[in-house]
This record gives structure tokens, sequence and C-alpha cells, in this order.
């Protein structure tokens, strides 16, 4: 544009120029500033996105686990009640003297016969249930599955082993249904977990140099 045009364009054609290029100006850092307002606001929406999977998969494990407790648990009540039958069959069998279950007739025999047969059933049974015998004997005694009654003084095996069971015990999956009463050794060897290493020689040399 020449000098001369420019000297012919009127004070309202220059405020008007002068006022369209603050309207650019100011209409590019709106536009900006909603732009970073925008990618805040996705940010957020995707943090709260995460959160919200990562609660509904932690739900979704719970629920899963609490099922699975439920159907590996429903029948610990029952199960303990009947492991009281049991004992009672199992005592019904060990009071029978030897002499008596070998020269019985045929009757006490088929009598004896269908006591121990329905305790193995009940046995069985219960183990189809995830209930297991827990029979310790020659194991490292566990507070949490083992009781114990009384120490046996045995130089033979290391201290703390199970040397005898007064009653078998029962678990349901990992939970103790009734603890196995055990005796357990006294006095024995240690195990290599708990034998301390001796101290050496008094290194004489050392101490005067300290």
């Amino acid at each position: 544009m020449s000098d001369q045009a420019k000297d012919e364009r009127t004070p309202e054609d220059m405020e008007a120029t002068q006022a369209s290029g603050e309207r650019a100006e100011g209409g590019v850092d709106g536009d900006y500033e909603a732009l970073v307002r925008l990618l805040k606001e996705n940010e957020e929406l995707k943090d709260r996105a995460l959160r919200a999977a990562a609660d509904m998969e932690n739900l979704r494990r719970r629920t899963a686990r609490d099922v699975q407790d439920a159907r590996a648990y429903a029948v610990a009540n029952f199960a303990r009640d009947m492991l009281s039958v049991s004992d009672n069959l199992r005592r019904a069998l060990d009071a029978i003297p030897a002499e008596a279950k070998a020269g019985g007739d045929a009757g006490f025999k088929a009598l004896i016969e269908g006591v121990d047969l329905t305790e193995r059933a009940m046995l069985s049974a219960l183990e189809r249930h995830g209930v297991k015998k827990l029979a310790p004997e020659g194991e490292k005694f566990d507070p949490n599955f083992h009781q114990a009654m009384f120490e046996v003084p045995n130089p033979e095996v290391p201290a703390g082993t199970v040397v005898q069971v007064v009653q078998p015990g029962y678990s349901i999956g990992e939970r103790v249904l009734r603890p196995a009463m055990v005796g357990v050794a006294k006095g024995g060897p240690k195990t290599a977990a708990e034998a301390k290493v001796e101290p050496g020689p008094v290194n004489e040399q050392a101490e005067k140099d300290a």
C-alpha cells in the first residue's frame, strides 16, 4: 500500500483495524486456554475411569474369594459335629479286647465290621468335602495344627518332633477344623534351622589390639 493510500485512511478505519487485530489475538489466547482446560478435564476423566476399573476388579476378586470360601467352608460346623460321632465309633472299636475280636461268634464279628465300615465311610465322605485327617507323628510340631499335651524325653529325635498322637486332628481347606493332640519330643538334638553357631576360641592378640 502506498503512502498516499495510508494517508487517505480515516481515523475510524485505523481504529477498526487495530480492534480487529486485538480481537484476533484475544481469540487465539481464548482457544489455547480452552484447549488446556479440555486436556485437564480429559486427564481427570481418564483417572476416574482407571480408578473405577480398579475398584471393580478388586470387588470382583473379593466376591470370587468370598464365594470360594463359602463353598469350601460351608460344611465346617457340620463336619466338626460329625467328628465327635467318628470319635465315638473309634472308641467303641478300641474298647473291644483283642481276645473278644478273635474268639467272638459270627454275629459279633459282623457287628465289629459294620462299625468299622461306618467309621471309614464317614471319614471318606468328609474327605470328599475337603476335610483331611491330621496324623502328624514324626513331623515337626506346628502350633497352627497341633496341640501339645505333654513332652517326651527322647534324645534320638530332634526336639519339637511329634512322637505320639493322642487324638488325630482335622483340617478343611487351609483352616484347622480340630487340632491334633500330640506328645512332643524333648531334649533331642536341635534341627539345622535351630542350631546356632558356636563361638570360636578367643583371639588374645585381637583383644590386645582392641
